[in-house]
């Protein structure tokens, strides 16, 4: 509502304070109100020059423009008493400090001005963002709601177990295949060892753990392959290799068998040391683990030139610092030495077909290859030896000298591990002889004889209820189900199942016979030669059994014949300890 006032004194409103008729804007004719200034409200009141009251004395007065003037004067009054008022903008003024003089505004000369528009207050994030001198403690206070955490005495809110986790390690996808052409994908971490992962794998797979379980860094587009060493990184080692190459879970039973009977591994004539050795078994090894100690490998190999087809037989002998040959006979004089290839930056890896794609005079071919290398074949070092236990001799030296205690220590590693949960661990099948243990299983619950007259007279007992019970169809078939049978496969694969899972003493497995369709043959490892020993069948009383000694020792079926023989010799070379195993993946 407008309304003039010609030389009277301005009306009082009701609740405004009496400063407020001085107003120099009360008595102007404003058509819109300005915005203040906080110098302009920094007095309590509102003292009006005297030239603006006498020269504007019939201006219209906007009665809602002073209602809102009034509204943010008191506000602004209220708000100046704890913190600065917020400026245009969202900025912030600089207050007078405590104590000092306040000065009057001077009065701006009269304009015309538009009404203030609403105005958005930027967050306080973005405030210190753009004014770095900008402090929190310059914004109007929030009560705090948890006044007892901050007092001197109390304890930090965030404790180093409230943060919250770091970034988890990196993970990538490993493929790894079986020996029946089967894989699996999985999901390893950056640091996983092959140990770690192998053990991943028999739980995933239920095998049993008899820390025989070993990765296998398989190049078919080579020829070449070898097992991984238990602390190697997976992803470091998949890094090296081929678009073609992969990873292959198998048993190799071998893999630590030189600390158990090092002189099976290294024959006399192949060794020399720089001093006296008392030619015992623990300081054979200590002079292989002990950096400081000379060990040297010598003899004749065949060696394949590089870049060349030709195959030359060279005096070679390996030292710490790598394989050397000599020039002239079998001088090692170091003017007659030359370098064949360095252990530092390279891997050790047998060849699976050295005859057949390179040619090589025998089938104990090992390779030296270096780690940057990935599909040259060119710049393989190539090597045959004369016999299984020659070459082996040379990848185990080779071994030794590379990695020296890392090897020891996987070694021990299964051992302690072992020890300390004894208790709690549970008894492995078809691992040794002693394994195996007389049950009685007549009355309700099972009950181990420890009597061994009862139990022989048990055995008895149960063979010639068995001899009852069977029938020509499960003495047939019962077999196949043991991961010892593998079925129709030729002598050259028994053979080569055989070496992959590791030349020791008692490594054995069955298969179908060849020539004879009713007899089995037992293939067995011994002394690192290989034996096939048949099984044929034989009638008594109209009932088939099966014998290997030509009907002496019968038994009813395979599986008794292989209990037979893991407890007893026999006629056969040695126990039967271990038994070649395929686990489909």
């Amino acid at each position: 509502m407008w309304f003039e006032d010609r030389g009277k004194e301005p009306m009082a409103l009701a609740g405004g304070p009496d400063s407020f008729l001085h107003h120099p804007y009360n008595q102007g004719q404003v058509e819109q109100t300005p915005p203040h200034r906080p110098g302009d409200l920094a007095g309590p009141g509102f003292p009006a020059p005297p030239d603006r009251l006498a020269g504007h004395q019939e201006d219209d007065v906007d009665l809602e423009a002073l209602v809102n003037d009034m509204d943010a004067s008191l506000e602004s009054l209220c708000a100046a008493s704890e913190t600065a008022p917020l400026l245009h903008n969202g900025q912030h003024s600089r207050g007078p400090a405590p104590g000092a003089r306040v000065l009057q505004p001077q009065a701006a000369p009269r304009q015309r001005v538009q009404r203030s528009q609403p105005v958005r207050i930027l967050a306080v994030r973005r405030l210190q963002e753009e004014d770095p001198h900008l402090r929190t403690s310059s914004l109007p206070a929030i009560p705090n709601p948890f006044p007892e955490l901050c007092g001197p005495g109390s304890p930090p809110a965030l404790t180093p177990g409230s943060l919250p986790p770091g970034p988890a390690a990196a993970k990538q996808d490993v493929k790894v295949f079986s020996e029946d052409g089967t894989s699996k994908v999985v999901e390893i971490l950056a640091d996983m060892t092959a140990r770690d992962l192998c053990q991943l794998l028999v739980y995933r797979s239920h095998c049993v753990d008899d820390n025989s379980w070993t990765l296998v860094e398989h190049h078919p587009h080579l020829g070449l392959e070898r097992c991984l060493e238990d602390h190697e990184l997976v992803v470091q080692v998949e890094s090296t290799m081929a678009s073609e190459s992969k990873f292959l879970f198998r048993k190799n039973y071998a893999k630590y068998e030189f600390f158990k009977n090092p002189m099976n591994f290294f024959p006399e004539q192949m060794v020399t040391w720089c001093q006296q050795s008392n030619g015992s078994h623990t300081q054979l090894l200590q002079n292989f683990l002990n950096s400081s100690s000379c060990p040297e490998i010598q003899g004749f190999l065949h060696v394949k030139e590089l870049g060349r087809k030709s195959w030359k037989k060279l005096y070679v002998c390996l030292r710490r610092s790598g394989l050397y040959c000599s020039t002239k006979g079998a001088s090692k004089e170091p003017r007659h030495l030359q370098l064949l290839a360095e252990l530092e930056d390279s891997s050790i890896f047998s060849l699976i077909a050295g005859r057949k794609q390179y040619g090589a005079p025998t089938d104990y071919g090992f390779c030296i290859k270096p780690n940057r290398v990935r599909n040259e074949a060119k710049e393989l070092r190539l090597l045959c030896a004369e016999d299984e236990q020659s070459r082996t001799c040379w990848v185990t030296a080779c071994r030794l000298l590379k990695y020296g205690m890392l090897l020891y220590q996987n070694y021990r590693i299964p051992q302690q591990r072992k020890a300390m949960l004894s208790s709690f661990s549970t008894p492995v099948r078809s691992v040794s002889e002693n394994s195996l243990v007389a049950m009685d299983f007549s009355g309700q619950t099972g009950r181990v004889i420890e009597n061994p007259a009862e139990a022989q007279s048990a055995a008895l007992e149960e063979g010639h209820a068995w001899r009852k019970r069977s029938t020509r169809m499960n003495i047939l078939v019962i077999h196949r189900t043991q991961h010892w049978f593998h079925g129709r496969i030729s002598r050259e694969e028994s053979h080569r199942i055989i070496k992959q899972q590791g030349l020791v003493d008692g490594l054995f497995l069955l298969r179908d016979s060849q020539s004879n369709p009713k007899a089995f043959v037992l293939t067995l490892c011994h002394h690192q030669k290989i034996k096939n020993f048949q099984i044929l069948p034989c009638e008594d009383d109209g009932q088939t059994f099966f014998s290997l000694d030509d009907g002496n020792t019968k038994f009813s079926d395979l599986i008794q014949l292989v209990d037979f023989y893991q407890l007893n010799k026999g006629v056969l070379p040695c126990r039967l300890k271990h038994h070649c195993i395929r686990v489909a993946l």
